[in-house]
């Protein structure tokens, strides 16, 4: 039932069967499922969040050293997390823009449990412990690639 039904104008010939057909569909469901690129998105969403953490900790433990090296790596470290903080940044922003939310669910022994709601759709969406770690190791070692770029000309 929309605003307009108890309208008597909305009845007359006042109106066009193609108007009254653009304001119907205007408040349709919308609902979609996500795409396979959305799905990677909300896994990434998921992933950042815990690598950020492993890089947090890593750093507490690098500065509780006594490496002579360790500003080195704490140099790293931080610039991973940037890198990080960056990625989660735009992330949000664009689930955010293509109305995509992840919700934390629950976790049954090796499987942690989430829910994507897409512009209306709900699903929900299940990752294994160990999937986590063998993602989160991939993306930290590109993190750590790219580290060592930046640092390579200066070793020469």
């Amino acid at each position: 039932m929309s605003k307009l039904d108890g309208n008597g104008r909305w009845q007359s010939k006042m109106t066009l069967t193609e108007h009254t057909e653009q304001y119907e569909a205007r408040n349709e469901s919308k609902a979609s499922r996500p795409t396979p690129e959305e799905y990677t998105m909300a896994r990434d969403y998921i992933l950042l969040p815990h690598m950020l953490t492993m890089v947090e900790r890593s750093i507490e433990e690098i500065r509780a050293s006594t490496n002579i090296l360790k500003r080195l790596y704490v140099i790293a470290a931080q610039t991973v997390m940037n890198q990080i903080h960056k990625d989660m940044h735009s992330l949000r922003r664009e689930l955010s823009k293509r109305n995509i939310k992840v919700i934390n669910d629950e976790q049954i022994d090796l499987v942690i449990y989430y829910k994507i709601i897409c512009r209306g759709y709900e699903e929900r969406f299940g990752i294994v412990r160990d999937v986590v770690r063998s993602e989160i190791s991939v993306r930290l070692t590109k993190y750590l690639k790219d580290v060592a770029q930046l640092i390579e000309p200066y070793g020469k």
